[in-house]
């Protein structure tokens, strides 16, 4: 506690010397620090006040990921699927110890197989 008090009481000391002009080392460093915090204002208030801009082309909505582990049919790896319900989109993963990483095993749309499966796709 005592070292946050004294560093507080020197800076309080360093800002009263430059304003009374005591040190003339000290008023340069004031009126440095007065520019510099002058600048990094403006510089907070362009990057606030700036539009926002989509990397994307098209908007994507925020997804809502849930997960689900499982048997992938006629083989003995487990599957991760993944799906966004934001989107209607699924993808299914399984760990390959031999590359020691997640390796893709496909990706569904589902909005379009809800269109198929209805007879909207024919």
């Amino acid at each position: 506690m005592a070292d946050g008090t004294n560093t507080n009481v020197t800076c309080i000391h360093f800002v009263w010397n430059a304003l009374q002009g005591n040190d003339d080392m000290n008023r340069k460093q004031f009126r440095a620090l007065i520019a510099l915090n002058a600048f990094l204002l403006i510089a907070l208030a362009a990057v606030s006040l700036a539009p926002s801009v989509s990397a994307q082309a098209g908007s994507r909505a925020r997804g809502q990921y849930g997960m689900i582990s499982g048997l992938v049919q006629g083989s003995e790896v487990a599957a991760i699927y993944i799906v966004d319900a934001s989107n209607q989109e699924m993808i299914s993963l399984y760990w390959d110890r031999n590359r020691r990483g997640f390796t893709a095993l496909g990706y569904r749309n589902l909005a379009e197989d809800a269109v198929v499966a209805t007879g909207g796709g024919r």
